[in-house]
């Protein structure tokens, strides 16, 4: 793994650790301009705290991002996220045109992309990005399994 990949998802767990500190399931997401390396955009969950089912991280750093660069394709931009994108996130991705997506832990339950209904792979989905899941996916699902063990 190469050096800025490794730190993307670092940021990425340090967004998702700041979300755990909120109360909100930990999951953190960061937009990366490809072709300058620089973040753009970063975000944690924040379902709970804004009462919005769709305030997935993913889905605040699209909104962020595509607002950063003034249109609704990111086509040059990559996705570092924690957790597998649910099925939700995984068409905004596509519909975003996203070129890559960086997952951490996969997600039997809830995932949308590796597991459950595979958005990428339906023939009618309108952009396919380049997937790599198991990225910091020991340490994302470490702080997933002690926050809800926390809870229960």
């Amino acid at each position: 793994m190469d050096f800025e990949l490794t730190n993307y998802m670092e940021d990425a767990l340090h967004t998702a650790e700041l979300s755990a500190k909120r109360g909100e399931v930990p999951v953190g997401a960061v937009i990366v301009d490809s072709k300058t390396g620089r973040v753009i955009a970063r975000s944690g969950n924040q379902m709970k705290n804004r009462f919005d089912p769709t305030a997935h991280a993913e889905m605040l750093a699209i909104r962020a991002a595509a607002n950063m660069v003034g249109s609704q394709r990111l086509v040059d931009c990559d996705l570092y996220v924690t957790l597998e994108p649910c099925p939700m996130c995984a068409a905004a991705i596509s519909l975003a045109r996203l070129r890559r997506v960086y997952f951490g832990a996969f997600d039997p339950k809830g995932g949308g992309v590796e597991y459950g209904p595979r958005i990428f792979d339906h023939p009618t989905c309108h952009h396919k990005p380049e997937i790599y899941g198991g990225v910091g996916e020991a340490q994302a699902a470490k702080l997933l399994k002690e926050f809800f063990a926390a809870r229960r």
